[in-house]
């Protein structure tokens, strides 16, 4: 299988898929899987061709991290992208009580603790924790992960160090994901970077991105991988009581996305097609980052990815007002 096509992210020679990898589920997000499962899903997603796989410290207190490890260690490094991101330190607790679903929403034991650090400092020691729960060398994509309250440390120190160890060749290419589009924006206007992961915010629902993040994007030659094309669930499954960011979606969003979802059906497609189609009307896109855990969302993602996009969709959604005039939208099935 040919599986989803590759894209340089950014000017320096890192490639990723178009479809590609999101592993917070993995790290045991809101419940537990096991080992297996996880291994499963990453090779599901192997044979279906994804070959960029996203995760973070963050993500189960590094148990994502070590089941991507374990799952591609006995891979050709140089066939396959990883990143992770860096801003929480994960401390060892003395005692271990209870999990840390409060805390951080993964079912996981509360070994650890998280502290924010973008200092030189912070990154490095950050790093060096990831390679050895990866089992790897080098690190092809390091984000600064939601610096939304630490944006003096994160462009004074954290920016520079990421940028030092990609000229150590420790690190392939550099960057910030988050889930704003503004400071992102400043990150591609005031720094070197070569991509940012903007979650949630350039989707058939939202396109905040659009008003500064993407066009500078495209002026400075910096890639932009979107995460969180279902915005949570409503564009998955537009049904009542369904999720938008996290919470329950206002009511004028539900209607909007169920009246996206009865048009797609319209023209023999899905609304989750759709959603995953739609952000590479832009040219600055390179990937669409999708949650998976299980080897069924792998198959549903893939098949979904492929399907085609009539052009009359896009044209009908500008007619009937639930897409603007001037948001890009792709000419077919793919860009």
């Amino acid at each position: 299988m040919s599986g989803p096509a590759r894209r340089p992210l950014g000017p320096g020679g890192v490639e990723v898929t178009e479809l590609s990898f999101g592993a917070a589920g993995i790290g045991n997000l809101y419940s537990p899987i096991s080992d297996e499962q996880a291994a499963t899903a990453v090779e599901h997603a192997w044979d279906a061709g994804i070959r960029y796989f996203d995760t973070a410290p963050h993500y189960g207190l590094g148990l994502s991290e070590r089941r991507i490890g374990e799952a591609l260690s006995g891979r050709d490094r140089a066939s396959y992208t990883i990143s992770t991101k860096v801003g929480r330190l994960l401390e060892p607790v003395g005692d271990v009580h209870g999990d840390d679903l409060a805390d951080g929403g993964f079912a996981v034991p509360r070994t650890h603790r998280r502290v924010w650090d973008f200092s030189a400092d912070g990154i490095r020691r950050s790093i060096e924790s990831s390679l050895a729960r990866l089992r790897t060398d080098r690190v092809d994509v390091v984000f600064l992960h939601d610096p939304d309250h630490h944006a003096e440390e994160a462009f004074r120190e954290g920016y520079p160090a990421l940028e030092k160890l990609r000229s150590e060749g420790v690190v392939g290419a550099i960057g910030a994901g988050m889930n704003q589009a503004e400071m992102l924006t400043r990150f591609v206007r005031d720094t070197d970077v070569d991509a940012v992961l903007c979650a949630g915010r350039y989707t058939l629902l939202d396109q905040q991105a659009l008003t500064e993040l993407l066009p500078a994007a495209s002026e400075r030659g910096a890639s932009v991988v979107i995460g969180g094309v279902f915005n949570s669930g409503l564009l998955a499954d537009p049904k009542p009581g369904a999720r938008f960011d996290y919470v329950e979606a206002p009511a004028e969003l539900l209607v909007r996305a169920r009246a996206l979802n009865a048009l797609a059906e319209r023209h023999g497609t899905t609304l989750r097609a759709a959603a995953l189609a739609f952000p590479f009307g832009h040219p600055a896109v390179v990937s669409v980052l999708v949650g998976i855990h299980a080897p069924e969302q792998v198959s549903d993602a893939v098949a979904q990815f492929a399907a085609d996009i009539p052009a009359d969709f896009w044209q009908e959604a500008r007619a009937e007002g639930l897409l603007a005039a001037d948001v890009p939208a792709p000419g077919g099935s793919r860009p």
